[in-house]
Formats: C-alpha cells, sequence, structure tokens
C-alpha cells in the first residue's frame, strides 16, 4: 500500500559553504571553494524524501515573489509531488538557511524565515481537501504554529495521524501537544522540550515518558550515530543505525522523517520495520554533501 502523506513546512534557498574547521571568534580562515545554491528547507527536504520513498506526497508550503526558489519548481515536478498548495507571500522574501560543514561533516545552520512565517492558518484550510485523505499529516516548526494546529485540528477531525518534527525545537503550546500522534525529535531537541539531557539508554526512556505522559501515543528519538529510540505504552526500543563514513549530516533527519512516513504503517504498528528503512536511508544521505541533492530513491536503497 502506497502511503500518502501531507508535508507541511519550510522552503529554503540553502547557502552552502565547506571548511576545513570552524572559525573563532576574530578569526579569519580561507575556503576552497565558494558558496554553493541547493534547494533546502526542513519541509522541502521531508517532501522530496517522502516522494522518493514511492509516497503519495501533498506539500503545503510559502514562497517570495523574488524567484529565488523557481529552480525548486522544477525538482518538486520531477519528484512527482503535488505543489497546487505551495503558495507566494506578498509580504516576506524566500527563506534561505545558510550552512557551514566542516570537514568531519558536523554542519551549523542558520535560518532566515522569510515567506515561510508567512503561511497562515487559512492557507492550510485551503488544502483540507488533501488533508483529510491523507495517511499522515507532518509538520516541523519552521512555520507559524497557528498553521501546524490548523493542520493538525483538521486531521484530527477527519481521523489522520499526526507527526511532529520539533525542530528547530522551542516551547509547544498545549494547543499543539493535545494534537500530536507522533513526535520525532533528535537527541538536542528532546532535551531542549523535556529538560532531560539524553545520554543513555535511561535518559532515553525518561525523555519518551515525559512525552508518552503529555498524551502523545509514539515517540522516536534519532540519536545520530547510535540510531532511533522508540516509545509507545507499554514497549520501547533501540533500533540501531547502520556504519558509514559520514561526509555531510544535512537532511539526514529530513531523509529519516520521510522514509519513516512511507514505510509505517498505523495500524500494524510496525515501528521497527519502518525505523530500520528510515535508518537505512538516512545512511545514504550522510555520504554526500547538500540537501536535497543527497536524498536517496527508494530503489537505491539495499534492503
Amino acid at each position: 500500500m502506497t502511503n500518502k502523506v501531507v508535508i507541511l513546512g519550510s522552503t529554503n534557498v540553502d547557502q552552502f559553504l565547506t571548511v576545513e574547521r570552524y572559525a573563532k571568534p576574530g578569526e579569519t580562515l580561507h575556503v576552497k571553494e565558494g558558496q554553493k545554491k541547493y534547494g533546502g528547507g526542513k519541509g522541502a527536504n521531508q517532501a522530496i524524501a517522502t516522494a522518493r520513498m514511492n509516497a503519495d506526497t501533498t506539500f503545503i508550503s510559502k514562497v517570495g515573489k523574488d524567484g529565488l526558489a523557481d529552480f525548486m519548481f522544477e525538482g518538486f515536478k520531477e519528484e512527482g509531488m503535488n505543489t497546487e498548495y505551495i503558495t507566494e507571500s506578498e509580504i516576506a522574501d524566500t527563506g534561505q538557511a545558510f550552512i557551514t560543514v566542516d570537514k568531519d561533516g558536523s554542519n551549523t545552520i542558520y535560518v532566515y524565515g522569510g515567506a515561510n512565517m508567512d503561511i497562515t492558518p487559512e492557507d492550510v484550510a485551503q488544502a483540507e481537501v488533501v488533508i483529510k485523505e491523507a495517511d499522515y499529516v507532518v509538520a516541523q516548526l519552521e512555520v507559524p504554529v497557528p498553521a501546524i494546529i490548523r493542520a493538525f485540528e483538521i486531521a484530527r477531525k477527519h481521523g489522520i495521524t499526526t507527526i511532529l518534527n520539533p525542530a528547530p525545537a522551542s516551547e509547544l503550546p498545549e494547543e499543539l501537544l493535545g494534537l500530536i500522534d507522533v513526535i520525532i525529535p533528535n537527541e538536542f531537541e528532546a532535551e531542549i522540550l523535556s529538560g532531560i539531557p539524553v545520554t543513555d539508554e535511561k535518559s532515553m526512556a525518561q525523555n519518551a515518558d515525559y512525552f508518552l505522559s503529555l498524551g502523545i501515543k509514539v515517540v522516536l528519538i534519532t540519536i545520530g550515530a547510535q540510531g532511533t529510540y522508540y516509545a509507545v505504552k507499554g514497549n520501547s526500543g533501540l533500533v540501531k543505525a547502520y556504519k558509514v563514513d559520514v561526509v555531510d549530516t544535512t537532511a539526514a533527519g529530513d531523509t529519516f522523517i520521510g522514509a519513516f512516513v512511507s514505510a509505517f504503517d498505523v495500524k500494524q504498528m510496525n515501528l521497527e520495520t519502518a525505523i530500520d528503512f528510515a535508518n537505512k536511508a538516512a545512511s545514504y544521505t550522510v555520504q554526500k554533501a547538500g540537501a536535497q541533492i543527497s536524498i536517496p530513491f527508494a530503489k537505491d536503497i539495499e534492503y
């Protein structure tokens, strides 16, 4: 069965720079290559990953009228996703992310929200016709919370499973917490939300218990090279990551989410199988530089 997935999220143009190491305050370093431009944004990354994993994908987003993201739309069409609900802002430019990656593959990211922060509940409401037919509605925190709440309200009304990737992490209002079925933070985001540092499997369980106590049904905490910890009421475990040579971790988490929602069956609750597939997909992403360019296709994943 092909999952139907609606992604609400950001569209950014990634301005990408590779360095040997990060400069110290006041220090100037030479770089070997100039800044490069790629399609990005957590929403767009997750939508592309979901589409490449053969899910039926609709993307709700917003860009500026500056034409900065025009090159991305050709890619969206090639991926076969529904872009009917990507609109243009009257007041803001296209979002951008400024990404620096060092020789070890670690990255720092600064984000200008731009048009992403102009997505309104009314924009989301226009997509109710596709939301009500979906299996999953996925959102991140690079778009306004009121828009996410509206999407999840519509999903809840129609019995559709909601999934939140709380990135970048910030305090979540109770109104939103009450609408989340599945939450997928990384270890740093989990700590920010729960106040509990993720240091070992015991602290992973404590974090999961915190989220479950809020009424969230499924908790997945991605922990980089260690893998992914999952928990539902009465069951939990750690699904190990695949060991690969890391070039760039950009979009690894987004690939994980796209692969997970394409493979997850909430009725069968096939968590370990879906997580293992998502871990495998993310392991392909980290072996290449860039965001969307590094996201694999389902046919490329040996499984």
